[in-house]
C-alpha cells in the first residue's frame, strides 16, 4: 500500500459519544427525549443533515434554523473539555513509514479542532480532507477519491481505516481496501476487508 486514509470521528478520536451527547442535549432543549448511545448506534458516520431529516420525521417536527449552529457549539465545547485520541493512535501514527492523511465527512473546522485538542494535528499537517470542501459525503466514495488524488496515489493502492458502515461503503465504492476499526465487535462484518479491535493490530498488519 502507498497511502493510508484515516477517518476522523470514532477512528482517530473518541468523539462519537460526545457528538451524540450534544445532539441529545440539543433535542432536549426542544422537549424531545433521546439517548446518546441509541443515537450513536443509529447514525454513526451519517451526514448530519440526513440524521436531522430522519429525526424530524421520527418526531414529526421541524427544527429551527439555529439547531445546527447551536449543536456545533455544544460539540465544540465537549471536544475542548473531554475529547481524547483513541487508544494506540499516537503510537501508530508515530510508527508509520508510508504517507497518510485524514478524510472525513465532518466540517474542516471540526476535524482541525479534534486533531488539535488530542495532540494529533502535527502528524497530519495540511493532509486533511473534508466532505464539506467538495460537497459529497459518505457513503459516496468522493471524499476518499479526492484524498487519493490530492495525495497523488492510485486508489487501488490505498487503505482506508474506518469505524462506520457508511465509511466502509464509501471505501468499497472507491475500490480501496478498508480496515474496519470496531473495538466492541467480535464477528467480522461482511463489508470489512480487514477488521481490528485495537490500533496496535494495524501496526502489526503493516509491519
Amino acid at each position: 500500500m502507498d497511502l493510508i486514509i484515516f477517518d476522523c470521528d470514532g477512528t482517530l478520536v473518541d468523539s462519537e459519544f460526545l457528538c451524540n451527547l450534544a445532539l441529545q442535549q440539543q433535542l432536549a432543549e426542544l422537549g424531545i427525549d433521546s439517548d446518546a448511545e441509541e443515537l450513536m448506534a443509529l447514525y454513526r458516520g451519517v451526514k448530519l443533515n440526513v440524521t436531522l431529516t430522519s429525526l424530524e420525521s421520527e418526531f414529526d417536527t421541524s427544527f429551527p434554523e439555529t439547531f445546527i449552529p447551536d449543536y456545533r457549539l455544544k460539540v465544540k465545547h465537549l471536544f475542548e473539555h473531554h475529547l481524547k485520541a483513541n487508544e494506540g493512535v499516537k503510537a501508530l501514527l508515530s510508527s508509520l513509514t508510508i504517507p497518510f492523511c485524514v478524510a472525513s465527512s465532518a466540517p474542516r473546522e471540526k476535524i482541525e479542532q479534534a486533531l488539535k485538542v488530542t495532540g494529533l494535528a502535527p502528524y497530519f499537517s495540511d493532509n486533511i480532507f473534508s466532505s464539506y470542501d467538495i460537497d459529497t459525503w459518505k457513503p459516496e466514495p468522493g471524499i476518499f477519491l479526492h484524498a487519493a488524488k490530492k495525495m497523488n496515489t492510485d486508489p487501488a493502492r490505498c487503505f482506508v481505516v474506518e469505524d462506520s458502515l457508511v465509511g466502509l461503503q464509501a471505501a468499497n465504492g472507491a475500490k480501496m481496501k478498508n480496515i474496519y476499526y470496531a473495538p466492541t465487535l467480535d464477528e467480522k462484518h461482511p463489508l470489512a476487508s480487514i477488521q481490528i479491535k485495537h490500533m496496535s493490530e494495524l501496526m502489526t498488519l503493516l509491519n
